[in-house]
C-alpha cells in the first residue's frame, strides 16, 4: 500500500494515462500524490556554440518554465478535483538528466511509489531521444509502475 506516490508528467498522451493511474491509485489508498514535471534545459546550454545569437535563450528558457506551470496546475487541478491531497513540484537543470531530476524528487519527497508514463520508442528513435523510464529503472529506490 503506497502513501506518498510522486507521477512525473510531460504533456503526453502516456503522461496523461500515468497521472489518471496515480489519482485512482491515490484516491483508493488514500495516498498523498506529488505531481512533477522537469524542465530539461540541457539542450539549451548549446549556446555557446552560437545558438544564442540566433535566440533569446533566457526568453525560451521562460517559456519552457511558462508552459510547464501551466502543465502543473491543470494536472493538480485534476488530481485535486478527484479528491486526492496533490501538491506540485516544477524540477528544473541543465546539466542533470531527466530521470536523474525525477530519481532525487522522488528521493526528497520521500515517495514509497513513482509513476510515468512510457512511449514504448524503439530503435533508432530509443537512440536518439532517450528513454526515461527505463534510466529510472536503473535510479530509483522505491516501486516503479510504468504506464503504456
Amino acid at each position: 500500500m503506497s502513501k506518498r506516490i510522486l507521477v512525473a508528467i510531460d504533456g503526453s498522451e502516456c503522461a496523461q494515462k500515468a497521472l489518471e493511474q496515480a489519482i485512482q491509485i491515490a484516491s483508493a489508498q488514500s495516498a498523498r500524490l506529488c505531481i512533477a514535471n522537469a524542465v530539461d534545459e540541457g539542450p539549451l546550454a548549446q549556446h555557446g556554440m552560437g545558438l544564442g545569437t540566433y535566440m533569446d535563450i533566457d526568453k525560451f528558457k521562460q517559456e519552457m518554465r511558462d508552459a510547464s506551470n501551466a502543465l502543473l496546475d491543470h494536472a493538480l487541478a485534476q488530481a485535486r478535483s478527484a479528491g486526492c491531497q496533490a501538491e506540485r513540484l516544477l524540477l528544473e537543470s541543465t546539466f542533470r538528466r531527466v530521470a536523474e531530476m525525477i530519481a532525487e524528487a522522488a528521493k526528497q519527497w520521500d515517495a514509497d511509489l513513482v509513476v510515468v508514463g512510457t512511449h514504448g520508442r524503439r530503435g533508432i528513435e530509443r537512440l536518439l531521444v532517450g528513454s526515461v523510464a527505463e534510466n529510472l529503472l536503473r535510479l530509483v529506490s522505491s516501486s516503479l509502475l510504468l504506464v503504456r
